[in-house]
Order: C-alpha cells, then sequence, then structure tokens
C-alpha cells in the first residue's frame, strides 16, 4: 500500500510513472492538501481533472481525498495552516495499516505550498515512525536556470542519492496525453509543457528520493528559489514559519 501527497491538483504529473506501478501492485491512496484555487474560488473543476487522470492509471475515488477542501486551505496558503493540515494528515495516515511507500513532493524552492507538503510529510512520519518509507519526487525548480525558466522533474543533489527507474516510450506518451486533460490549467501548462516533454524525451525516467528531517532545515539549493523569483515569498519567511512549526511539534 502507498500514499501520494499533493499540494494541488496536477502536481500528480510528476510521480504518475509510479503512481501506476503501486497501483498495479496494490492501492494507492491520493490526497490533496490545497483547494489549488484561490481562496473562496471553486475547486470543483480542478478536482474533476485529477480523478479523470488518476481513474485511468485505476485509482478509484474513493482512494483519493481532497483534503485541502475539507479543511479550506487555498492555494499558496498551505505555510500558514501547517498545523491544522497535520493535525488532519497524521490522522489519516494513521488509520492506513501496513504502509509501503509515502511519497512527497521535493524539498526544492520551486512553489512554498510544495515546500510546506515536503515538512509536513517528512515531520509527521518521523512522528509516527514511518521516516523510511519516505521518498521525494521532484516537480519544478530553479536550480542553475537564468530569469524566469525552471527545470522539471530535475531532481536536487542537495537532496541525496536519486533512484532512477525508466519510463517506457508507450507511458511517456500516454502520461503526456493525460496532462492535456488539465483543462483548467492551459497557461501554466503552456509554460510547464515544452520542458516537461524535453525531460520526457531526453532522460525519460522516474527519479526519486529519499527525505530527511535535516534538510527542513537548509535551503533548498544556492541562488534565487523559484518561488523567489515569482515573488510568492521568500526562503527567509516561508523557512521562518516552518522553523516555527517545527519547534512547536518537537517541544
Amino acid at each position: 500500500m502507498a500514499v501520494f501527497l499533493f499540494a494541488h491538483q496536477y502536481d500528480e504529473f510528476g510521480i504518475l510513472s509510479q503512481l501506476l506501478t503501486a497501483r498495479r501492485r496494490g492501492r494507492a491512496y491520493c490526497v490533496f492538501m490545497t483547494t489549488g484555487v484561490p481562496e473562496g474560488a471553486d475547486s470543483a473543476r480542478r478536482n474533476r481533472e485529477s480523478l479523470d487522470v488518476l481513474g485511468r492509471l485505476g485509482i478509484p475515488a474513493s482512494d483519493i481525498a481532497f483534503a485541502g477542501d475539507l479543511l479550506e486551505i487555498p492555494d499558496q496558503a498551505l505555510l500558514d495552516k501547517l498545523e491544522l493540515a497535520a493535525r488532519w494528515l497524521k490522522e489519516w495516515l494513521t488509520s492506513l495499516p501496513n504502509l509501503e511507500a509515502i511519497y512527497v513532493p521535493a524539498w526544492e524552492g520551486g512553489h512554498p505550498d510544495h515546500d510546506a507538503l515536503h515538512s509536513l510529510g517528512v515531520q509527521l512520519c518521523k512522528e509516527i515512525g514511518l521516516l523510511r518509507q519516505v521518498k521525494q519526487f521532484p516537480l519544478y525548480n530553479s536550480f542553475k536556470c537564468p530569469g524566469p525558466f525552471f527545470r522539471v522533474m530535475y531532481p536536487l543533489d542537495e537532496n541525496g542519492t536519486v533512484e532512477h527507474s525508466a519510463i517506457s516510450l508507450t507511458h511517456r506518451v500516454r502520461f503526456l496525453r493525460y496532462v492535456l486533460r488539465y483543462s483548467s490549467q492551459r497557461k501554466t501548462w503552456a509554460g510547464l509543457f515544452p520542458f516537461l516533454l524535453l525531460r520526457y524525451m531526453l532522460d525519460g525516467r522516474q527519479s526519486l528520493q529519499s527525505a530527511s528531517a535535516r534538510r527542513l532545515h537548509e535551503r533548498p539549493h544556492g541562488g534565487a528559489l523559484y518561488y523567489e523569483k515569482r515573488r510568492f515569498t521568500t526562503w527567509t519567511a516561508a523557512h521562518a514559519r516552518i522553523r516555527a512549526w517545527l519547534h512547536k511539534r518537537e517541544a
């Protein structure tokens, strides 16, 4: 049994191959920790899109939880809702028996919600004795990228040894078709899709890394983080909130 933690609907694009593998081996539970939309907006369309794509991988709606809706955590707000999210997520994780693997977005400075969720997953799994089962998957980051550019599904060396698994050409084509089904995010995919296409064609592998609680106190990488370039927040501000939350959990 495996669990996949996502911040937003469509973040599953970064780990479609592992989702398919996990589902073939058993059950693959998925949870979305924000609504994926600004406060007050309707998340129903985004939810349907992820239900559609995950359903095509064989994951039933009954194994998918939209915690962001239940907890009313909008896009870009997870850093401010860490304890609220932690209470729900810890109870949910401990209700699932025989967890063999937990997958979380990588610690990479791409989106503040991704790093917030990484912190949640790592800290809670440490508390319940499942940290060894945690694997992180890269979505996007700006390491060594000039200006507004970024890398997609590019693992950072700072996060440790990379476990690569080949994605067949058939599955790469299949997954590229799937990501076109997120019609509500056309503007976002206009920027993401070319980089994902390049990654699939030039590399064609799923990359996973173990997770470390130590990394939660380290800047994801040198240079400007992507969320800093986009002016979502700064490393100083984001890490202050994560550090304060960790201090309360460990007190």
